[in-house]
């Protein structure tokens, strides 16, 4: 039997990836107590050389596996940027997992293939592969929320997270066999030809697949109505796992979702429009207001990724090129500053103290002087105060509603924004204009939480100084679509 041949070019990012989750595994075997350090090292060097061979494939666009799997500029944006949230993540844990208990080699080896499978995502042009890259993830995720065994929270956290994904998930699968019934295919240039071919007539399978595909993006991006799992889940699982979540996943499934709406379903865009135009309204109006009323910073983080699904629904509501380049550079910035400010929630953590109220932020700005500024950089990012890159995310996202016609939903995208300055601030007047008896360990103790709080920092400030490196990067991924 003659096998089909394979161009490994393409799928060398994704391998890297795999190799290094399985290396952890192994190696795990011989490691005992402070030397599993190194594999936080190891997962490390691994992301990094998957980043160096994702950026070589820059501007060499190639398919391979009959077409299903694709590197082009659009994969390699976010492999690149999917590589540094996990950096990030990994730094994140070295220090958290010592204080949860929590055995490095399962937590760092189910990052990495989380990671993979999120690659995977980015660049199948089939609904099938976007399907097995959504489970790899989903599993590793789900996993990762229940990783803490010890903790009551972080079991309900997963068992949660799967029901409901699992929920999703069938939408997802009925969607695409709709899709498939009214295109005979799940190849997405396939089923964006035969769009083209035949137009709107008889096409209502079509159009029934379509939604049911965005009532399952819709779960994994926490749009309105499909959020009810995520403060729960954020809220329970290790906070470390919960930035990958609110950044990884969400980057992952939007990935997908502009692959298949604003490419392949581009011509059928006057029948999905006005159904992510309610979404978007829907999510930052519901998001920023029930953030408002919280106590706890995390369930705060976690109705702020909700609205801020909104604002990046605005941007596929936008569509055309500057739409989808400005969805991309707001992934980017949001990266940047959501990592940031969970870095800083596993700052103020101790052992059997996770001190994750709002009040227990009084007077950091007196005793954490530069862990409080950090912070205070990351809220007036996510509120979108000039010069960070917050607000040239929204900008962007913004400028693109209006240029193609969607004022009204500009409209209410600002409004919520000055609505959101409320509990973002709020952090902020906490930490300096209130007294607090919270005295965090040092960061000089925890060199790596202390890197990813600075290697944030620095990225939310410098991208909105300089917002044109990135969004060259963001216009240069998406332009390669189609």
């Amino acid at each position: 039997m003659n096998l089909p041949s394979i161009d490994w070019a393409p799928l060398l990012p994704v391998l890297a990836v795999t190799t290094t989750a399985l290396a952890v595994l192994i190696v795990d075997l011989f490691m005992q107590g402070p030397d599993r350090d190194a594999l936080a090292w190891l997962a490390v060097l691994g992301l990094a050389v998957t980043a160096v061979i994702s950026a070589v494939l820059w501007g060499h666009p190639a398919r391979t596996l009959n077409g299903t799997f694709v590197v082009d500029d659009y994969a390699v944006f976010f492999d690149l940027l999917f590589c540094a949230a996990s950096i990030l993540t990994t730094l994140m844990a070295v220090d958290y997992l010592a204080t949860t208990g929590v055995r490095g080699g399962e937590y760092y080896a189910l990052v990495l293939f989380a990671t993979a499978g999120m690659m995977t995502m980015a660049a199948a042009t089939d609904l099938i592969v976007i399907f097995l890259g959504l489970e790899v993830m989903s599993i590793a995720v789900y996993v990762l929320a229940g990783v803490w065994r010890q903790d009551v929270r972080s079991n309900e956290a997963a068992l949660k997270y799967f029901l409901l994904g699992a929920f999703a998930t069938g939408f997802l699968l009925f969607g695409i066999a709709l899709v498939y019934g009214a295109t005979g295919s799940t190849h997405l240039d396939t089923i964006a030809t035969e769009i083209g071919r035949h137009g709107r007539d008889g096409h209502e399978m079509l159009l029934l697949g379509a939604g049911l595909l965005i009532i399952g993006f819709g779960f994994k991006v926490a749009a309105v109505p499909f959020h009810v799992w995520t403060p729960d889940v954020y809220e329970g699982a290790p906070t470390s796992v919960t930035a990958l979540m609110a950044v990884g996943v969400k980057a992952a499934a939007f990935a997908a979702f502009a692959r298949v709406f604003l490419d392949s379903l581009a011509s059928a865009r006057a029948d999905w429009s006005t159904v992510l135009w309610w979404l978007a309204a829907a999510t930052m109006t519901v998001g920023n207001l029930l953030a408002i009323t919280q106590s706890n910073i995390k369930r705060m983080l976690a109705y702020s990724s909700i609205a801020h699904a909104g604002y990046l629904l605005v941007a596929m509501v936008a569509g055309g090129k500057q739409g989808g380049a400005a969805l991309l550079f707001y992934l980017l910035a949001y990266t940047a500053m959501n990592l940031g400010a969970f870095g800083v929630v596993v700052a103020l953590a101790r052992r059997g103290e996770p001190n994750e109220t709002i009040d227990r932020y009084a007077g950091l700005g007196f005793r954490r002087p530069m862990l409080a500024l950090a912070m205070a950089v990351f809220m007036l990012s996510l509120a979108g105060v000039p010069p960070l890159v917050g607000f040239a995310g929204k900008f962007y996202v913004f400028r693109a509603a209006v240029d193609s016609g969607y004022v009204g939903l500009a409209v209410i995208g600002v409004l919520n924004s000055v609505v959101s300055a409320y509990y973002y601030i709020w952090i902020i007047v906490t930490m300096y204009m209130r007294e607090g008896e919270v005295e965090p360990p040092l960061l000089r103790t925890r060199p790596y939480l202390a890197a990813t709080i600075g290697i944030a920092f620095a990225a939310t400030v410098l991208l909105g100084v300089f917002p044109g490196i990135g969004f060259a990067l963001a216009r240069g991924g998406f332009f390669s679509l189609g």
